[in-house]
């Protein structure tokens, strides 16, 4: 576990702190995702020349269902919850995480850019037929979010992220921890054509880009970790 406690401005670049400085890319992340988001006027200039409409028939088969919006939401908790252990209890973990993040969630911004994408498949909530407080959730989530930069899918990479650092830590490779995690993981990843916020073409596009940042952020096989800590004891 890291003492944080000795923290100081003057050696956040040692060895023992200069993991904190890759949380700086979050911020910068999120300042031009927001531009991607707020200013449409750069879909100008990608290849399409405008937003294009992700659709297939698929998304038409399937019905909408408000009870989603639990595991869609508790997407933010998995991934702060994620950062905040791996901090703390795992830095090697921490750091192949953020570095998925990095690669995945770099890549999606440039994605945005020049290929921009929008979905309009949400439903009329008025028509659902049904009234409860999720539906008035989510009637407010539409609100603000946009319906625009949804392929690939933040969602399902978020996740993929979350449970991807989860399983670099020897806690969470426990059988029941595997399956819990998998369980949360589909629950969002299922939740995001079930609450008509993305097609799912966006979940599959969001899959190679997975595969490729679980390499290249440093992944090991069981066996290969195994080999290393018993060398090491």
């Amino acid at each position: 576990m890291v003492d944080y406690r000795k923290l100081r401005f003057n050696n956040l670049n040692s060895p023992q702190f200069r993991h904190l400085l890759m949380l700086l890319w979050w911020p910068l992340y999120g300042v031009l995702f927001y531009t991607l988001e707020k200013v449409p006027a750069l879909a100008q200039f990608s290849f399409f020349g405008e937003y294009k409409e992700v659709y297939c028939q698929w998304d038409a088969e399937i019905p909408f269902c408000e009870w989603f919006f639990i595991p869609y939401l508790f997407w933010f908790v998995l991934i702060v919850a994620m950062h905040g252990y791996t901090l703390f209890f795992d830095i090697p973990a921490f750091k192949k995480m953020m570095k998925f993040f990095m690669i995945t969630y770099t890549s999606t911004l440039v994605i945005y850019f020049l290929f921009p994408t929008e979905q309009n498949l949400r439903s009329e909530i008025a028509s659902v037929g049904r009234d409860n407080i999720l539906i008035d959730w989510i009637n407010s989530f539409y609100q603000f979010d946009t319906n625009t930069n949804v392929c690939p899918s933040l969602h399902v990479i978020g996740t993929w992220a979350s449970v991807y650092g989860a399983f670099q830590c020897k806690p969470f490779r426990k059988p029941v921890w595997v399956v819990v995690l998998l369980v949360i993981g589909a629950s969002i990843c299922m939740s995001t054509v079930f609450l008509n916020q993305h097609s799912i073409i966006d979940v599959f596009v969001a899959i190679p880009l997975c595969v490729a940042a679980t390499f290249l952020s440093g992944w090991e096989p069981l066996k290969k970790r195994k080999a290393k800590l018993q060398a090491q004891q």
